[in-house]
């Protein structure tokens, strides 16, 4: 089954049990995200210094020094289409690494909120805490929430304040670069759209094109 058949189940079984506000909020993103303000084809990806899963510090210059990397922005483990997408790279991971390509996952979740998540999705490559969402934000890649969504948040029970350490409100555009080795970013994907996300089939394809 494609990552889009198994988003659009989830976008209309959600469609179906929750509030409006969940729909206007997606409208609002839509309405303030200018993809091309973000990070384009071409740009050099900054230097970044994140702290994995176990709170050991992984570099952008060590990443690289395997190749390219295909590094890919999510919202954090509360969201189920963040999941499926993650899980979807770690189905294809063999396929990524024949081609000599590093998967890397971003949230701004605290390390020890990552590691659950990688633990429940069973993710065999890093997954990197950007505190302050400082790496997503020299990106352009960064979305206030809308504060009519903290009564819902809090009512599903998901607390950002202490997975994410701040009381920002802030999670990152849902995204996809591929940046070859050499820190040039080759490909992005960004959809304000969080229901919709890159497939790994096109992921391969711009990698096969490299």
């Amino acid at each position: 089954m494609s990552l889009e058949s198994q988003l659009s189940a989830l976008a209309e079984h959600y469609s179906k049990i929750s509030p409006p506000e969940l729909g206007n909020s997606i409208h609002d993103i839509e309405a303030s995200f200018d993809p091309k303000q973000s990070i384009q084809p071409g740009d050099v990806l900054p230097e970044f210094s994140l702290s994995d899963a176990t709170g050991k510090t992984t570099s952008s210059t060590e990443l690289l020094a395997s190749g390219p990397l295909l590094i890919t922005f999510y919202r954090g483990g509360w969201c189920p289409y963040c999941n499926l997408a993650l899980g979807s790279l770690q189905a294809r991971l063999g396929e990524f690494q024949t081609r000599g390509v590093t998967l890397v996952g971003i949230s701004p979740e605290l390390p020890n909120t990552s590691l659950s998540v990688s633990e429940k999705n069973e993710l065999q490559f890093p997954v990197l805490s950007d505190p302050g969402n400082e790496l997503a934000r020299k990106l352009g890649l960064v979305w206030t929430m809308p504060g009519y969504l903290r009564p819902l948040f809090d009512q599903f029970g998901i607390d950002l304040k202490s997975r994410n350490g701040d009381d920002s409100f802030e999670v990152p555009i849902p995204a996809n670069l591929l940046v070859d080795g050499k820190g040039i970013v080759r490909n992005v994907y960004a959809n304000a759209d969080y229901r919709r996300r890159l497939e790994p089939t096109e992921a391969l394809a711009w990698i096969d094109a490299l």
